[in-house]
């Protein structure tokens, strides 16, 4: 009788960190959402790229339920551009790209990126498009290749919107006739999927949205009780950034 009291205690013992874990698991699965924010105000440049990788790394590592990158930008380079778009339709996070805060503008570069969002959204007041190609540095570019630059650039644009289920005919006109719409004219022509008036109304807005990752994973936001979490440009990044101002980098 003694051995078989000592034989349960044992085994009572055993358990007991079993529960306690399971415990703990229902606890974390508990436990808020959340959503990371990144913020994207001026030239798109490669240190933007780089913050942007980083930023969506940083939210699959910490199991995100999704990363919105706040969004405010004049346009930029090609190959940083390219990088960002690749980084956003690539995440294993739901990506959304919000255009804000009112009076901002997605223009160029930042059209592409708005578009290959998973969820692209837009503060009233706010515009994108005019993503016809220029020359960066204000040399000229031989008819020819400029002829080229702009059919890669409108194609791909279409691609970017096919992919994301957005219409393809007017996205390809940013491109080709340097097109701009407001948020208005852009939710209307099927470019953007929603307005919201804050951070706040967007994250609401998004509860519940379902959106297909690029393994073909469909995932559902749950935003109904969620911890936000803001991953700003270090001090490093902010001085890369400086530098690559194109205001600053070709004084002198």
């Amino acid at each position: 009788m003694h051995r078989m009291w000592l034989k349960r205690l044992f085994l009572a013992l055993l358990v007991l960190p079993v529960a306690v874990g399971l415990g703990g698991s229902l606890i974390a699965a508990a436990s808020p959402a959340t959503v990371e924010v990144l913020t994207v105000d001026g030239t798109i440049v490669p240190v933007i790229a780089d913050y942007i990788e980083r930023g969506i790394s940083q939210a699959e590592e910490n199991g995100a339920t999704v990363c919105i990158i706040e969004l405010d930008t004049p346009g930029g380079l090609l190959d940083s551009t390219e990088e960002i778009v690749q980084s956003i339709m690539n995440a294993d996070v739901p990506i959304v790209v919000y255009v804000s805060p009112k009076g901002s503008w997605a223009a160029s570069a930042g059209t592409f990126i708005t578009l290959s969002a998973h969820i692209a959204a837009m503060t009233p007041g706010t515009t994108i498009g005019a993503a016809h190609p220029v020359a960066g540095g204000g040399e000229e570019i031989p008819e020819d290749q400029m002829q080229k630059i702009v059919e890669f650039s409108a194609k791909w644009m279409r691609t970017i919107a096919e992919e994301r289920g957005r219409n393809m005919e007017e996205a390809e006109l940013a491109v080709r006739e340097s097109k701009s719409f407001s948020d208005v004219d852009a939710l209307e022509y099927n470019l953007i999927d929603l307005r919201a008036d804050n951070l706040e109304n967007l994250i609401a807005q998004i509860d519940g949205w379902e959106v297909t990752l690029a393994s073909g994973e469909e995932v559902v936001i749950d935003t109904a009780d969620y911890v936000q979490t803001r991953n700003e440009m270090n001090a490093i990044e902010q001085f890369l950034q400086t530098l690559s101002d194109p205001n600053i980098a070709y004084i002198g």
